[in-house]
């Protein structure tokens, strides 16, 4: 086929990846460092909505020249890229519930026990009880932790993660009904773990297609126009979708996902539960963000397959790993 399919094909994809990747920079700006906003450059024109303005354009600058470069590729390539690099974001984050729900459920025990203040001063276990406290000096180091460990292995912890919920229900069962004790932070573990279970492992089902998938005639259909349903869908349901929560979740600093992180919220409970809140906020701009890169990786793929590139993937081998 003409390579000039192609180029187009990968502009408006990684396109889309370059806006995003702008956005969420640019969103860090406005709710860490009090930038006005790309969008007031027009009614407010200042130096800082400038640089953001610069950004957007950078971003798409980098798509505009290097991608032409790669119009011999087959689009799979691409797709295996976004894939791997999505692998590896969901990877760390598992690395990263996990070391934080032990390292909290940890705190939160030591806090509600009273157990700080056999061997640590007044001052510093008060800062214990501080959500700003945990989040800055414990969360944060355990969150670079996590996305370093997910350099290094390549498990996606889906079946572990899985496993310690179960142990941790377990555990509350026995708790409660066997020694009557039960307090909010087991509870929390338990809502926490499950949360970015499904949250995170929602994008590498849809590689799989592991998603229900109300089928009238899909099946039936030749593999070439397989593809071509699936490229159209890709764009028009999924990455819609995915682009509707990160919009929405990170719009301005009270939006659904930027006011509870940037207050380190947590529940009503307060100290004596989990301070891990904000971090389910969190969860659902990384589900929209992970779906959105499986999304353009799919329709990557979905166009190799209309175009009859060589290396269609079978499904059916995949579920087994």
């Amino acid at each position: 086929m003409d390579s000039k399919i192609y180029t187009y094909y990968r502009l408006f994809g990684w396109s889309i990846l370059a806006i995003i990747t702008a956005f969420l920079i640019d969103n860090v700006l406005m709710v860490g460092f009090d930038f006005p906003g790309v969008y007031t450059i027009t009614s407010n024109f200042s130096f800082l909505s400038l640089i953001e303005l610069f950004l957007y354009i950078f971003a798409l600058v980098l798509v505009f020249y290097f991608l032409p470069k790669l119009k011999k590729h087959p689009l799979r390539n691409d797709s295996i890229v976004l894939h791997n690099f999505n692998i590896y974001i969901i990877r760390s984050c598992f690395w990263v519930i996990f070391l934080i729900g032990i390292v909290d459920i940890t705190i939160a025990f030591l806090r509600v026990e009273k157990i700080f203040d056999l061997f640590l001063a007044k001052d510093i276990t008060a800062q214990f009880t501080r959500p700003v406290f945990v989040g800055t000096f414990i969360h944060i180091p355990l969150i670079i932790l996590g996305f370093i460990l997910g350099i290094f292995t390549k498990t996606l912890g889906f079946h572990w993660l899985s496993l310690l919920i179960v142990l941790s229900e377990l555990i509350i069962v026995i708790t409660r009904f066997i020694f009557s004790y039960e307090q909010t932070f087991m509870g929390d573990l338990v809502r926490y773990w499950y949360a970015g279970l499904f949250l995170f492992a929602s994008a590498y089902t849809l590689y799989d297609e592991g998603h229900v998938r109300v089928d009238i005639l899909y099946q039936g259909l030749k593999d070439k126009t397989k593809g071509f349903v699936n490229s159209i869908g890709s764009i028009t349901l999924g990455v819609s979708t995915a682009l509707t929560i990160i919009f929405i979740g990170f719009n301005g600093k009270q939006s659904i996902i930027n006011s509870p992180v940037l207050n380190f919220e947590i529940t009503q409970q307060g100290s004596v539960g989990m301070f891990i809140k904000y971090h389910l906020a969190m969860f659902l701009g990384i589900f929209g963000l992970t779906m959105l890169i499986q999304f353009i990786s799919y329709f990557f793929e979905s166009l190799a397959d209309y175009y009859g590139e060589k290396g269609k993937r079978i499904i059916e081998d995949q579920l087994g790993h």
